[in-house]
């Protein structure tokens, strides 16, 4: 078995550190989401945590963990009979992105079950992690319908698994931690909200604490063991430390003048629900109990919303988290303790104690680390003609990137078809969740029987069996697995215009609003993104395909305009970027939406050329949408001929505004070459 780096070596990082150990402290609390970039040593500080948590008493030879001080009358293994159990070190269970959903609840033997009335069950991912850690490294790339499972195993604190009809049901309550990286995509607010706390991670900028977190890594690697070793003094020392926490937790007084702070700053910052209030009761009274006090104080309540309100306080997706620090202030002062609220302080008691003092100690915290600008590309302006081919001056060939205006809520768009791509909310396909619609004889391991066809096959062969009781004689051949019909996620491409034409502020706003508004329903449906422009005399990518939708926002918000219009370029650009993503992912079907007012000017014979480039997406059967961008009583309709040679659908910038884009690309009926 490998040597986990020293939680206690990890450089820096305290509010992480910190919420870990809160958490260590007191599971109630409900968990941690680390956010950050990548290299930050989030995976490392989680698993290093399970090295610090105290052993648990179970149940000898039961495998769901069943403390004998609480004997569970349902685990499927009892019952048990009350005795001595025997202790042993938590767990942390890691939770692979791609994982099957029985191997995160766990597989019932329905051929068994169905033949013998036996309920076989083999636990599962969660019943390895109960009363220990369950951790999902890039949980938000995990997928829907074990997001599903976890809602439900973290809101009941228990699993079930059921399999038309039987089920089994065992006790699940971990310590859910999860890591991501804001670049790959967002988590569904759902689960968003599961997390306890959360933390925001960035790698320091100082050059001896850069130059440290090298020096202890290389150590480590040359010989892991002497480097833990070393570091065995101070795990110890916060080893007891969570232990006395532990046990000063039930004494801590949460005083009425603290209770009021945390209602009065979970109002202040509108977060949805009562459990942001719950959750920073609970962390305010772990963070005393970690500096040895029995009593919350205000510094407990601040620091306690600086790591459980952030994630709750995004009104949308492009909503960055964290907290406006002066505001958290101005609150907890106006809503302090008033003289009788709490026993004074012991004298001798130090109020504020330094848990930070050393490595074994990380408390404290800072709050937020200096968030990052939004993500955006070279906006440098460079001389370019313009509409009329003249040289324009730098102001006037680039334009000051326009703010986008206010989005609004777009109907479906979905691409004609059943397809079998990754799970998602936007197209039809077939999955293995959703509405039955067939049968079909299992490949492979069976997860979703179909019980008629089952019944129907095995019935005629009855008699030859020798069935002489009243239980149906099923054996392997006679299973058969239902067919579902589900949503997919697509690859949704936007190729925006953003040369002279487009420059109009009050019109480019509004493009980018309605691009925004997309993109907002784009994150619901759980797709990826890609956004390529075009302008002057080329194109770019300015996002490749991505899951993180908040990126494509924050370029589209940076994009200036500006110069020629080159039309063939950007979809000749867009065709490359599919063509990559299929040999990369060749299940997601991709959707095209063409911003522009269908303009094609440089170069020779720009028109014609723009219109061959268009009939690839045709050929190969992309469905397309194109928002026709041209405004003024006089409109040449070219977008209308653009979206003929896509041989896709055209609609105006003012139809798309005013929500009647409702099945633009679901009326695309026969340009789809895919279509099943």
């Amino acid at each position: 078995m490998s040597t986990p780096f020293p939680f206690t070596a990890v450089v820096g990082q305290d509010d992480l550190r910190l919420a870990l150990l809160l958490n260590a402290v007191s599971p109630a609390v409900g968990g941690v989401l680390v956010r950050g970039e990548k290299g930050t040593a989030k995976s490392t500080a989680v698993r290093a945590l399970s090295a610090l948590l105290p052993e648990v008493p179970v149940v000898p030879g039961c495998r769901f963990s069943c403390d004998p001080a609480k004997l569970d009358p349902a685990c499927p293994d009892g019952p048990h009979e009350v005795g001595a159990g025997i202790e042993r070190p938590a767990r942390m269970v890691e939770l692979p992105v791609g994982a099957s959903e029985d191997r995160l609840v766990g597989a019932l033997d329905i051929e068994r079950a169905l033949a013998e009335g036996v309920k076989a069950f083999e636990p599962g991912l969660l019943a390895d992690a109960h009363r220990g850690i369950l951790y999902v490294d890039e949980v938000n790339l995990l997928h829907d319908h074990l997001v599903d499972l976890l809602l439900d195993a973290a809101a009941m604190g228990a699993s079930y698994v059921e399999r038309e009809g039987v089920s089994v049901r065992h006790a699940a309550r971990f310590l859910l931690v999860g890591t991501m990286n804001p670049e790959e995509g967002e988590l569904r607010p759902q689960l968003l909200d599961r997390f306890g706390l959360t933390v925001e991670v960035a790698a320091s900028r100082e050059p001896e604490q850069r130059v440290e977190v090298v020096r202890r890594r290389l150590a480590y690697d040359d010989d892991p063991a002497g480097f833990a070793a070393r570091w065995a003094d101070e795990e110890t020392a916060v080893r007891a430390r969570i232990v006395a926490a532990r046990k000063l937790l039930p004494s801590v007084r949460l005083g009425d003048g603290a209770l009021r702070q945390i209602a009065a700053t979970c109002a202040a910052f509108e977060v949805d629900g009562m459990r942001a209030d719950i959750v920073m009761a609970r962390t305010a009274t772990a963070l005393a109990a970690w500096a040895g006090r029995t009593d919350v104080l205000a510094e407990d309540v601040r620091q306690a919303a600086l790591l459980a309100l952030p994630h709750r306080r995004r009104r949308n997706p492009f909503d960055a988290p964290g907290l406006d620090e002066d505001k958290l202030d101005e609150t907890l002062e106006e809503f302090g303790d008033s003289p009788d609220d709490d026993p004074d302080p012991d004298p001798d008691h130090d109020p504020d104690p330094d848990p930070d003092s050393g490595p074994d100690g990380p408390g404290g915290g800072g709050g937020e680390p200096p968030s990052e600008g939004p993500e955006g590309g070279d906006t440098g302006a460079r001389p370019e003609a313009g509409e009329d081919g003249q040289p324009q001056a730098s102001g006037a060939a680039e334009q000051s990137a326009a703010r986008a205006s206010e989005p609004f809520r777009t109907k479906v768009l979905s691409v004609p078809g059943i397809g079998e791509g990754a799970a998602g909310r936007r197209s039809r396909a077939r999955t293995e969740h959703g509405r039955t619609t067939g049968a079909r004889r299992p490949r492979g391991t069976l997860t979703k029987l179909h019980l008629a066809a089952t019944v129907q096959a095995a019935a005629p062969h009855q008699r030859a069996r020798g069935r002489s009781g009243p239980g149906l004689v099923v054996r392997r051949d006679d299973l058969r697995q239902a067919t579902r019909e589900g949503r997919e996620g697509n690859l949704v491409l936007f190729v925006v215009d953003a040369s002279g034409s487009m420059a109009a502020r009050q019109r480019m706003s509004a493009v980018k609003g309605a691009v925004l508004s997309l993109l907002l329903d784009a994150y619901q449906r759980r797709d990826k993104v890609g956004l390529v422009t075009f302008r002057g005399s080329a194109a770019d990518v300015a996002l490749p395909p991505t899951s993180s939708v908040d990126a494509a926002a924050a370029r589209l918000e940076s994009l200036p305009t500006g110069g020629r219009t080159p039309l063939a370029a950007g979809l000749l650009k867009a065709h490359d970027v599919l063509r990559v993503e299929r040999l990369r992912d060749p299940a997601r079907r991709p959707l095209v939406v063409v911003v522009t007012d269908g303009r094609a000017t440089g170069g020779p014979e720009p028109v014609a050329l723009a219109g061959r480039a268009a009939r690839l997406f045709a050929a190969e059967g992309t469905a397309s949408v194109v928002v026709d961008c041209e405004s003024g009583p006089v409109r040449l309709g070219l977008a209308g001929q653009l979206a003929g040679e896509l041989e896709g659908t055209a609609v105006t910038l003012d139809e798309l505004r005013a929500d009647s884009i409702a099945g633009l690309v679901r009326d695309v009926q026969g340009y789809s070459r895919r279509a099943a």
